[in-house]
């Protein structure tokens, strides 16, 4: 039997020209000009995002880690390659049942059903999908390796640690608070196997509308952290797993310019993309379905 494997994303525009109707899909509707404006601008500045080419290459390791009767695609929720094509190629290439492993360890149903639907309605053989794998054992003990990893880089500046995720929507958390107990959970098992004493959570990213998000945002910690005489802060995405615009634009222009104004140093971990440790957490993940 030849399984499947599909790790899907949201995508990222092909390139400049593409930026309006990438939100568009994204948004549902056709996004103000000027929010075109700055997110081109935002693309311009890390060169456009890496994410659909990091995926590729996550499908690639995946691949060769779980051996000859696993076949392994990338697809893209609102950019090519789709999900949809990425499910025809595996089955004209011999699947018998499909694995989808959305590329973000935590569950929602509000925000991940769109992933499941798309290979579930038209999928020819049966699927499965990995749900809240944010617990796995080998992806927490790579996301720790990776704070250990950048600690001991960092080992005469004592840096603050911020955990962080993507914030939501207030109303999103009131309709799915089990969603943001997990993000919680996720950092609180990575600052535990990776040995941390002290250590912050945080969220980032809010989007471009009029109502509440979470809070504290990221920057939000940085007078404070800089009142009590912290030079440097590391901040543990634990939600992104790969370098795309939310981590090399939002964290590593916009939030260390922002820490740098108080005079903080900013670092950041690696993001998993291909590591092996992170590509044999995948692996696990679909073996176990």
């Amino acid at each position: 039997m030849t399984t499947g494997v599909i790790l899907m994303t949201y995508g990222a525009p092909a390139d400049d020209a593409d930026v309006a109707a990438y939100l568009g899909r994204v948004r549902g509707r056709p996004p103000a000009p000027e929010l075109v404006l700055e997110m081109r601008r935002r693309y311009g500045l890390i060169g456009g995002s890496p994410l659909v080419e990091i995926t590729h290459a996550q499908a690639a390791a995946l691949a060769g880690a779980l051996g000859p009767d696993f076949r392994v695609r990338a697809g893209m929720r609102f950019s090519e390659p789709s999900i949809e094509a990425a499910l025809r190629a595996l089955v004209a290439d011999g699947a018998t049942r499909l694995v989808g492993v959305p590329m973000s360890p935590q569950w929602s149903d509000r925000l991940m059903a769109g992933y499941e639907s798309a290979v579930a309605d038209s999928s020819p053989v049966p699927f499965a999908i990995a749900r809240s794998w944010w617990c796995a054992p080998k992806f927490v003990a790579a996301l720790a390796g990776a704070v250990r990893e950048s600690l001991a880089e960092l080992v005469f500046s004592s840096p603050a640690i911020v955990l962080t995720a993507h914030s939501l929507p207030r109303r999103v958390f009131e309709a799915e608070p089990g969603y943001v107990e997990e993000l919680r959970e996720t950092a609180r098992v990575v600052a535990e196997q990776a040995g941390l004493t002290s250590w912050s959570f945080a969220y980032q990213s809010a989007g471009h509308t009029a109502e509440e998000w979470l809070r504290p945002d990221l920057v939000d910690l940085f007078p404070s952290l800089a009142a009590q005489g912290v030079t440097d802060v590391l901040v543990v995405p634990v939600q992104f797993l790969a370098d795309h615009l939310e981590v090399l634009y939002d964290l590593d222009i916009a939030a260390a310019a922002q820490a740098r104004e108080v005079g903080l140093r900013y670092h950041r971990i690696p993001m998993p993309n291909a590591r092996p440790d992170f590509v044999d957490a995948l692996a696990a993940i679909v073996r176990a379905l």
